[in-house]
C-alpha cells in the first residue's frame, strides 16, 4: 500500500489548505486481468502469438502481475523425438497458474487444455506426412495427459 497525499482549498475567501491521506494499493492488477489472460490462452494462432509477444517483453505487462514461471513440458519431453513442444507446455503452464491464480482455473480448464492441443498441431503441421503423423500421436498424448491429470 502507498499512501498518497490529495491538498484541496477551502472556499470563503480564506485558503486553507486540507490535506486527505487516500492509501491506494501499489500491487492491485488491472480490472482487465481476465480479460487479457483470457485473451492471451484461446486456441488460435493470433492468441498464441499475442501471448509469444508478451512473454518476450514481460515487462511491459509486470502490471498485470502474471505469473511465468514455468516447468516446460513437466515429466515428459520438451522436445519428444526432435518435435519443440517446449513453448505450447510454457503457454499452457502459464494458462493454469494464472487462472488459478484467479480462483477460476475450473471455469478455464478445458478450453487451456484444448489450446495447448491445438498448439501442438500446429507444431505438427510444419512437418511432412510421416513425421507429421508421428508428431500428431504424441501430441495426442500430451494432450490426453493434461486433460486427465491436468490440475
Amino acid at each position: 500500500m502507498v499512501p498518497k497525499t490529495v491538498k484541496g482549498a477551502a472556499a470563503g475567501g480564506i485558503a486553507v489548505a486540507i490535506v486527505f491521506v487516500v492509501t491506494l494499493s501499489a500491487d492491485a492488477a488491472p480490472s482487465d486481468k481476465p480479460q487479457i489472460l483470457a485473451g492471451f490462452t484461446q486456441s488460435g494462432e493470433a492468441s498464441y502469438r499475442a501471448w509469444a509477444d508478451a512473454d518476450a517483453d514481460r515487462g511491459a505487462w509486470s502490471a498485470y502481475e502474471f505469473d511465468w514461471s514455468t516447468d516446460y513440458c513437466s515429466k515428459s519431453a520438451d522436445n519428444p523425438l526432435g518435435f519443440p513442444f517446449k513453448k505450447a507446455c510454457q503457454r499452457h503452464d502459464f494458462g493454469y497458474r494464472n487462472f488459478k491464480e484467479l480462483g477460476t482455473f475450473e471455469d478455464h480448464k478445458k478450453r487451456l487444455d484444448d489450446a495447448f492441443h491445438a498448439d501442438l498441431k500446429r507444431i505438427c503441421n510444419r512437418y511432412g506426412t510421416f513425421r507429421r503423423s508421428t508428431c500428431r500421436t504424441i501430441a495426442w498424448t500430451y494432450y490426453r495427459a493434461v486433460k486427465t491429470l491436468g490440475d
